[in-house]
């Protein structure tokens, strides 16, 4: 008998790890990806015959889903781990914070505010989730924290993140993003993977490949439909097919506006006008180092960018290309539809670097190697009070169509450890579901209507 195909929609990570599960278990997978290289977020771009990823990656020891993948891929001997640091500017001083003391030396905050927010950190690790959905991540911080220190230490950095919706995250994405990151006993500890994250892309599409999975590239999905039957018909911008089951992996904004009008009156009570917010990211090739931390925040208003991440400091000079490279990113979290976003590149890089040289005077444009600009417009949800109740759930249509995207993943971190967490859960819904036949009738790999009209408007 033949198995009923699947579409998995997206080609990021957990698309990828959707159709590796799905095609694992013996089921016919199609992969649809609307752009020209698999990875989402995990793209790379290439360098002096080097590859560097566009938006920085880590992973961290707690990150069980990601890192059980990559040992059933065969990469986690190549996996190293090192420690890193965390630093906050303030104007154009530096202030390490990673260690009790480092907080007790913290110039910005009085010193009764700096007990205060130290208590915080102590009391993060203690308390349980339980209601942080249903308050603010600033109604619990300023509690905690007080008045000054929150806006002061706290408030700018929400506001990095969410811009103009910072006063709405619940506390909840706070409490799981700080016990993510807060390390052991020893310090913070970040993990890479030799060769990049290239390789663990790599690594899923040649198993895909050998397993039979058909992938198709730039091919981005224009709608979703249900037929007469109940069968999930999928357009792209070249074809129009239908399949048994269908897996979204895209993000809530593409799918959304994706979905067709029978399809959305059968999904019942959805959030579909989840927003999000996209990123913009400046990688720099230095020829020298910046500092010894992985991470500075840069929360004032005066820098263009909210953090400079030096991933040199974790990776390996093979991962680099050579010794004396210095890898940068100076990264900004800000709306699609925000003007900054829309800025020309060689203004951004302008911009950026000068304000990049007032921490740091000493750094010249002879210390540059190369400079890149990248844009991601859908990073990480705008999250609201009572979050929990607007995520959708893993079987959005029973039987027919499921999701695993970065909407579900919340609390859990967005992160690629977060992806495969969540692509878990789908897939096992998915098995859970009610078996499905094949469509009665199929028009796999016939041209969509809108490709028939466009091709007899070009011939005449």
């Amino acid at each position: 008998m033949t198995p009923p195909r699947i579409a998995v929609i997206g080609g990021g990570i957990s698309g990828l790890v959707a159709a590796y599960r799905l095609m694992k278990q013996g089921r016919a997978v199609t992969l649809l990806e609307g752009s020209a290289q698999l990875g989402g977020l995990g793209t790379f771009f290439e360098h002096d015959g080097h590859t560097f990823e566009k938006f920085y990656h880590c992973m961290l020891p707690s990150d069980g889903p990601l890192l059980a993948l990559l040992d059933e891929l065969g990469l986690s001997h190549d996996i190293y781990w090192k420690p890193t640091t965390f630093a906050y500017a303030e104007g154009e001083k530096i202030f390490p914070l990673n260690r009790a003391v480092d907080l007790l030396k913290f110039g910005p905050l009085s010193f009764w505010d700096r007990l205060r927010v130290g208590f915080t950190g102590l009391y993060g690790r203690m308390v349980k989730s339980t209601g942080l959905d249903e308050i603010t991540t600033a109604e619990w911080l300023e509690k905690l924290s007080g008045a000054r220190a929150f806006k002061k230490f706290w408030q700018p950095m929400l506001e990095a993140k969410f811009g103009d919706a910072w006063s709405g995250v619940p506390a909840l994405w706070f409490w799981t993003r700080f016990n993510r990151e807060k390390g052991d006993s020893k310090g913070e500890c970040k993990g890479y993977v030799k060769g990049g994250y290239k390789r663990i892309i790599q690594a899923l599409e040649a198993a895909l490949r050998d397993g039979g999975a058909v992938i198709r590239m730039n091919e981005p999905v224009q709608k979703i439909e249900l037929a007469e039957d109940g069968t999930p018909v999928v357009e792209t911008s070249r074809f129009t097919e239908r399949f048994s089951q269908v897996v979204v992996t895209s993000p809530w904004p593409t799918f959304a506006q994706a979905v067709g009008d029978r399809l959305k009156t059968e999904a019942g009570n959805i959030s579909w006008d989840i927003d999000f917010q996209g990123v913009i990211n400046a990688v720099f090739l230095l020829k020298r180092p910046l500092t010894s931390h992985y991470w500075l925040a840069t929360p004032e208003e005066g820098y263009p960018f909210d953090g400079i991440v030096e991933t040199s400091t974790l990776t390996n000079a093979e991962d680099r290309g050579q010794a004396g490279r210095t890898v940068v990113y100076l990264t900004k979290y800000l709306h699609r539809r925000d003007a900054r976003y829309a800025a020309r590149d060689e203004d951004i890089r302008e911009n950026w670097f000068a304000s990049l040289k007032r921490l740091f005077p000493a750094l010249g444009e002879e210390h540059v190697e190369a400079s890149y600009i990248f844009r991601a417009p859908f990073v990480e949800p705008i999250y609201t009070k009572g979050f929990l109740n607007r995520r959708a759930p893993e079987v959005l249509i029973p039987g027919r169509i499921f999701l695993s995207t970065t909407v579900q993943v919340y609390p859990t971190v967005t992160s690629w450890n977060g992806s495969v967490g969540q692509v878990e859960k789908t897939i096992q819904a998915l098995n859970d579901s009610p078996s499905v036949a094949a469509p009665s009738v199929s028009n796999a790999g016939k041209p969509s209507a809108k490709l028939i009209q466009a091709a007899a408007a070009a011939m005449v």
